[in-house]
Order: structure tokens, then C-alpha cells, then sequence
């Protein structure tokens, strides 16, 4: 067997060879077709880690156009939780609203409210609307104690029917001045309900990527522990659209059975699997139902496992290794990891991969869950690799498939760091320097779309004296670039 497979290259071993163009920046098209039923506006997809990945994050990147994958590091109930809140946060028509009955509480319905940040809820007995309880009727009751058909509204009820538009439905909210129109049946029977806070929504954030029933589109991610299943079932009946099968090594038994196992129950779930770095593993898991391959081992700004265990593919050429055996199945790669810069993302989308997943890029953000840290007058955030020895869960005492620490005579081996990243702002200001580096890209490539990358774009491989000259060198700078100093 031949030991030495060729060539290893990634990103800084290669650079984009431009081409002819008639394609300004501002007419590229970087939407994408993830998978069955997933349309992302920006290919972007946030990492499911601890320190990047919650609902907060989710929520802000789909109403840019991407999706979050939100970390599995979790209790079962709380991770299903934080995709209910992601799809709870934006609707067009909301088909399965809360209702509460006349003879629950007004602390509960109080409760709720602050819970989904809502600013009312419908009241059903019956299967009948027969009111609604909103701050309004809150806003002078200091007796919580009460039943809500004490409070409620009742009388005058401003409702419409099935089928109703949302553009009739702002024309009835303005005209009465509520900002709740509930849908009812010829039988008075609660059908749905449109809030004028969502049609604002829409207006906002015109490039949100929403599902069939206008929601926004969320991922989960999951192992698999002994209660995988469990986890899928609880984030499927909160109608997650994505699982991530995560795992640091994809190309193993168990995980083949998993995907089987998830696909089995929920076929019209997307199942992204990985993570791989070689072709073989690529046709493995699509033989095994996965919708999307996620590509990258070890090249995370986190991760030691290269340097642990000697493991890994530089990531150009395991996407395009990857992509290639894909492309026979017609099934998306989604590289993960090794982005530092916006130029990255152009090479790894030219190499072949449909969207980019990243956590370094993200991490600094508001919107993450890690803790911010001021170290020197300077503001950060704690960002960690899932395999470092500061993430703690339970029961890590061998190695497995998964990626459990391995305890070797009472010594833990970790693969991953701990650390603190540059504190960047708003996510949306972070995505405008991203996708603006990537549409000059598309256009210096000539290429208006994602498929066009991935059909046209030719690469040169660089030498270190060609890397030393791609980055900024013989000046002392004294104003950088935001999109050069994204890490």
C-alpha cells in the first residue's frame, strides 16, 4: 500500500487565480442549497460549541441569511428548549401558538410571556378562542394570583380566518390598533395566529432563512451516547430542521448506525454528518443516509489533535478530496475549520465545499454564550475546542468514538485549548466584513454564484515567499483592515 498519498494543501498554500469578469461584487449571489428544504441567503453556518452556539447566536445569524447549529453540550430538555426559542422568535403565519385556559393563573400566563419574550397569549376553552391576556390587561394588575378570565379580554375580540395573508392581516392590526390577530374556523375553533411584531420582522431582516411555516431555520447538534435517540426525538418534536451529527472522528461504525437510526425515525429531518477528511469516509456516510458531509479533522484554531495524535488532512485538499467523492452523489460538503480570514472562505467554497462552518470568526461576538473577560484594558471572550480539558463532562475516563478524553494510568490527554479571543461586536457587523470579502473574491473569479466557484475557479499553490507577499509587509501599520483583523 502506497504510504504517502501526495500533497497536503490548505489555505495559505494556495491562492485563486483571477479571471475575466463582468461580475461587480455587488451582483454576486452567495444563497445556497444546503439540503432538502434548507435555503441559506449567506453560506455560513455557526459552529456547535459551547462558546459559540445558543439560541441567541442562532437567532441572529438565520436572520442574516445562515444557520446556527446550537452545541449539544447540554441537558436534553434545555437544548430542545433553545431550538424553541429560535423557532418561537420569528413567524409568518405561527400554526401551533400558546394558549392558556380561562382557569390558569395570570402569574402563569405572566411566566410565559417573559419566557418567549410574547407580548400576549390566546385563551381557549374547548378547543374555542374565547379571549386574550396581554400586557395591557397586565399593566395595572398587581393581584398575579388571579384566575386569567378575571383579566382577559373577552369582549370586541379582533380575529380573521384561516387563510388570511399577511399582508390583509397588517391591514386589520393597523386598522384596530392590536398587535395580535388570532385565526379562527367557521366554529370559532383557534387555527393560528399573526403578530405585527413578525411582519416587522420580515420587513427587518428581508434575508432571513426561514422554513416552510416561516420560521426561522435552526440546527442541533448531537453525539452518540447511549441517548442520542432521545435527544433527537426531543429537538425533533420542537421541529428542528437540522441535526449535526458530531463526532470527532465521522468514519466509524457507530456512527453509521446513528445515521441510519435518526433517518430511520425522521426521514424528513436533514442529518449532517462527520466529521471526515478523506473521500472513502465521504461515500461512506451518504451510503449511509447523511444529507451533508461536514469536512475537517483537526484544523480548528482549538484543536491539538494533529499535534497530539498525528492525525488530520489539510483542509483544501480534504474538501476537495471530499467534495469530489460528493459530487457523484450530488450531496453538499460543509468544511469546519481553519477560517481565519474572509480569503479562506473563498478558497474553501472554490475547493468545492457549499457552506463554511466556523467558530473562531463567531466567538468574539455579543450574541455568543462565552463568558467576556477584560484582560488589559482589552474586552474578550473565553473560547474553548470541545476536546480541551477545561470542557467538562461527565464520565470521560477512555477513549471512544466520540471523542471522550482518554485517562491513560490517571492522566487525561487532552486534544484542544482553552483561550481568549478578540471581543468583535454585533454578529452582523462581523458577517458584512465576511461576505464582503467573499463577494470581491466571486468577482475577481468571476463567478456570480456558489456552483460557479465550484466549477470555474482555479487555484496556484504558493511558496513561503508567496505567503509573506499576500499579507501586508514592509510598512508599519497603523490602521488595519476590519477584515484582516477578524482573529
Amino acid at each position: 500500500m502506497e504510504k504517502i498519498l501526495g500533497n497536503g494543501l490548505t489555505f495559505d498554500d494556495v491562492l485563486i487565480v483571477p479571471e475575466f469578469s463582468d461580475i461587480p461584487p455587488a451582483h454576486v449571489d452567495t444563497s445556497v442549497h444546503l439540503a432538502k428544504g434548507i435555503e441559506l441567503k449567506i453560506p455560513f453556518l455557526s459552529s456547535g460549541m459551547d462558546t459559540v452556539t445558543e439560541s441567541q447566536m442562532a437567532i441572529a445569524i438565520a436572520r442574516c441569511g445562515g444557520m446556527g447549529v446550537i452545541h449539544r453540550h447540554m441537558p436534553i430538555a434545555t437544548q430542545a428548549s433553545e431550538v424553541d426559542r429560535v423557532k418561537r422568535s420569528e413567524h409568518g403565519v405561527i400554526t401551533d401558538p400558546f394558549f392558556l385556559s380561562p382557569n390558569h393563573y395570570v402569574y402563569e400566563a405572566d411566566k410565559l410571556m417573559g419566557k418567549y419574550r410574547i407580548s400576549g397569549v390566546p385563551i381557549v376553552e374547548y378547543d374555542q378562542l374565547v379571549g386574550i391576556i396581554t400586557n395591557r390587561d397586565l399593566r395595572f394588575e398587581t393581584d398575579y394570583s388571579k384566575k386569567i378570565f378575571e383579566v382577559m379580554t373577552r369582549e370586541n375580540l379582533i380575529t380573521a380566518p384561516v387563510g388570511t395573508t399577511l399582508e390583509e392581516a397588517k391591514l386589520i392590526l393597523t386598522k384596530h390598533k392590536v398587535e395580535k390577530l388570532p385565526l379562527v374556523d367557521e366554529n370559532g375553533v383557534l387555527k393560528g395566529l399573526i403578530t405585527i411584531k413578525d411582519i416587522n420582522k420580515s420587513v427587518k431582516y428581508p434575508l432571513s432563512a426561514k422554513d416552510s411555516q416561516g420560521r426561522l431555520i435552526v440546527g442541533a447538534a448531537v453525539g452518540i451516547k447511549d441517548d442520542y435517540m432521545e435527544r433527537v426525538h426531543a429537538l425533533a418534536k420542537r421541529k428542528v430542521d437540522v441535526i449535526a451529527l458530531e463526532v470527532f472522528h465521522g468514519h466509524a461504525k457507530d456512527v453509521i448506525s446513528a445515521i441510519r437510526a435518526i433517518k430511520g425515525d425522521f426521514p424528513e429531518i436533514v442529518v449532517i454528518a462527520g466529521n471526515v477528511a478523506t473521500p472513502e469516509a465521504t461515500r461512506t456516510l451518504i451510503e449511509a443516509g447523511a444529507d451533508a458531509i461536514k469536512v475537517g479533522i483537526g484544523a480548528s484554531s482549538v484543536s491539538t489533535k494533529r499535534m497530539i495524535a498525528g492525525i488530520g488532512v489539510p483542509q483544501i485538499s480534504a474538501i476537495m478530496n471530499c467534495a469530489e467523492a460528493a459530487r457523484e452523489k450530488g450531496v453538499p460538503i460543509i468544511t469546519d475549520g481553519g477560517i481565519r480570514f474572509s480569503g479562506d472562505i473563498a478558497k474553501a467554497l472554490a475547493a468545492g465545499a457549499s457552506a463554511c462552518m466556523m467558530g473562531n470568526l463567531f466567538a468574539g461576538c455579543e450574541e455568543s454564550p462565552g463568558t467576556t473577560e477584560l484582560f488589559q484594558g482589552r474586552k474578550y471572550k473565553v473560547y474553548r475546542g470541545m476536546e480541551s480539558t477545561t470542557y467538562d463532562e461527565p464520565d470521560f475516563t477512555s477513549l471512544d468514538i466520540e471523542g471522550e478524553h482518554p485517562r491513560t494510568s490517571g492522566v487525561i490527554i487532552s486534544r484542544g485549548v482553552e483561550g481568549r479571543i478578540t471581543y468583535k461586536g454585533n454578529l452582523s457587523d462581523v458577517l458584512q466584513q465576511l461576505l464582503g470579502g467573499l463577494a470581491v473574491g466571486m468577482s475577481y473569479a468571476g463567478c456570480r454564484t456558489i456552483p460557479d466557484l465550484h466549477t470555474k475557479a482555479r487555484f496556484v499553490q504558493v511558496t513561503p515567499a508567496g505567503l509573506r507577499e499576500s499579507h501586508p509587509h514592509d510598512i508599519q501599520i497603523t490602521r488595519e483592515s476590519p477584515n484582516y483583523n477578524m482573529v
